[in-house]
């Protein structure tokens, strides 16, 4: 029986990147994510053939200075956390530090950083290895370049679809960061082609008419309600119009999006005297729960 081995660092960042990254449209998820995580106002994100040949996420976050655009290829290195008391409660979206070494270990990537507006770092990487470090004069933020993702995992390649395929699961994981952060700007190209070009909005309402007209917006009313420490905030359809085209069910926990049935079926339940049977109406909610009653650490 083969001994027992520890495995090498880009074989666990291999494996690793199995859970993180399933397909580019994880990628641009934790790249804007990190974007919103260092204060971003703006986000804007290039694709070329769906992801699967590049991909760029431009922020005017805080940025880093060279030790930390380092470090941060290095598995389980984040400024979000410093222990585990810290996961209660916590407000950002990654704290486990897996995103960047995960992508870096299937793809070219290239981070360009700045702290402030001059000198800023360039760190080149190939599968998992860091090949150059230089100074780069740049505006402040991060500009983060993912390229020929899972060049060096034929097998995940093979398992990606179509370009458009791709792109159509990139802007939907867009649209989702487009309402849960309505105070950013955020645009975003394929191969070329503007596709979205969103001003910051001032309520959901706002948002949702930006992407989708305001005569969609217009079939939703506004709830806002507190039961004891749970707040819902949001837009519900009204009964008149639930079961028209464009149904659509959007829901945060603590500013995170989820997917929970449980919450959807309770809410649809309210409308079970108001409108006919197997009729889905279309949910934006928004629910703030207490930190201690939230896990955010259930899986990746």
């Amino acid at each position: 029986m083969p001994r027992v081995a520890v495995l090498p660092s880009a074989v666990a960042d291999q494996i690793a990147a199995g859970e993180v990254v399933e397909r580019p449209a994880s990628v641009v998820k934790e790249l804007v994510e990190n974007a919103l995580d260092a204060g971003a106002t703006a986000v804007d994100v290039v694709v070329e053939d769906g992801g699967r040949l590049r991909i760029r996420v431009s922020d005017d976050g805080a940025g880093m200075d060279r030790d930390d655009a380092v470090l941060a290829l290095s598995r389980h290195a984040t400024s979000k956390i410093r222990a585990a008391a810290d996961l209660v409660g916590i407000a950002s979206f990654g704290f486990r530090g897996e995103a960047l070494p995960s992508i870096c270990s299937v793809s070219e990537l290239t981070i360009e950083t700045a702290p402030a507006d001059g000198a800023g770092t360039r760190v080149q990487a190939r599968a998992g290895t860091i090949a150059a470090v230089d100074d780069v004069a740049r505006r402040r933020g991060t500009t983060v370049e993912v390229a020929r993702l899972f060049h060096n995992a034929p097998a995940r390649q093979k398992f990606l679809r179509g370009a458009r395929s791709e792109w159509r699961a990139i802007s939907d994981a867009l649209v989702v960061t487009a309402l849960t952060r309505r105070d950013i700007r955020l645009t975003a190209s394929h191969d070329g082609k503007p596709s979205i070009t969103l001003a910051p909005a001032a309520s959901l309402r706002e948002r949702v008419a930006a992407l989708w007209g305001a005569g969609y917006a217009a079939r939703f009313v506004e709830v806002d309600d507190v039961r004891g420490p749970i707040h819902v905030s949001g837009l519900v359809e009204r009964p008149a119009d639930a079961g028209g085209s464009g149904r659509r069910t959007f829901l945060t926990v603590q500013g995170r999006p989820v997917r929970d049935g449980g919450i959807v079926r309770a809410a649809e339940l309210a409308y079970r005297s108001v409108i006919p049977p197997g009729v889905r109406p279309s949910l934006l909610l928004e629910l703030v729960l207490p930190g201690s009653d939230v896990d955010v650490n259930v899986h990746p």
